[in-house]
C-alpha cells in the first residue's frame, strides 16, 4: 500500500476533513497546507497528485496518536524517515488503543484469518527471530475491517471516490 492510500483510508474511516487532517499534523509539530493535503488525496493519474513521503505519513500517524489518546508526557517521538507496514500497523494500534483480541475481531469482520501468534509476530522488532513482515494484504484487510467496525453502513467503494 502506498502512503497516500493509508492517509486516504484513515481519513475516510474516521471521517476526517481537511482542517482536522491539518490539525492532526500540527499536533505532531508539523505544518501542512490545505493544498498539500488535497494533492496527497488525489489519484496518481491526476496532474496535481503529490506523493506522500514516509516522514510525512509518520508525522500524521504520530499526530493521530495524540489526536486519539492525548499528548504523552516527556519528549515526543521523532517521526521515522522510513516506514513499513509493520510500523504503520503499530502506530494505528497505539492510536486506537487496540489489544490483540480487538484486532483479531476486526479481522473477523472481513473474514481474514490470523492467529494470535501471527499477530504478535507483526509487532516484534525486526531483529527478533519471530518477527514477521506485515504484507499489504494484512494491512489492507485491517483497514477494511476497521472501516466496517467504525462505519458499518458505508460501502467500501466510498474510499475510492
Amino acid at each position: 500500500m502506498t502512503n497516500n492510500d493509508v492517509l486516504r483510508r484513515v481519513r475516510y474511516i474516521f471521517d476526517l476533513n481537511d482542517s482536522t487532517t491539518i490539525e492532526i499534523f500540527s499536533l505532531a509539530d508539523f505544518t501542512v497546507t490545505e493544498e498539500q493535503v488535497s494533492a496527497w488525496l488525489k489519484k496518481e493519474e491526476d496532474d496535481t497528485f503529490l506523493k506522500l513521503n514516509d516522514t510525512a505519513l509518520a508525522v500524521f500517524l504520530n499526530g493521530f496518536i495524540i489526536y486519539k489518546r492525548g499528548k504523552r508526557d516527556g519528549e515526543q517521538p521523532e517521526p521515522e524517515t522510513q516506514l513499513n507496514n509493520n510500523i504503520v500497523f503499530q502506530k494505528l494500534r497505539i492510536a486506537l488503543n487496540l489489544k490483540a483480541d480487538d484486532i483479531l475481531a476486526i479481522f473477523q469482520l472481513v473474514e481474514f484469518q490470523l492467529s494470535n501468534h501471527e499477530l504478535s509476530a507483526l509487532f516484534r522488532k525486526p531483529g527478533n527471530k519471530n518477527y514477521r513482515e506485515c504484507k499489504d494484504q494484512i494491512l489492507r484487510n485491517f483497514l477494511l475491517g476497521l472501516q466496517r467496525q467504525v462505519r458499518p453502513n458505508h460501502d467500501a467503494s466510498d474510499v475510492e471516490s
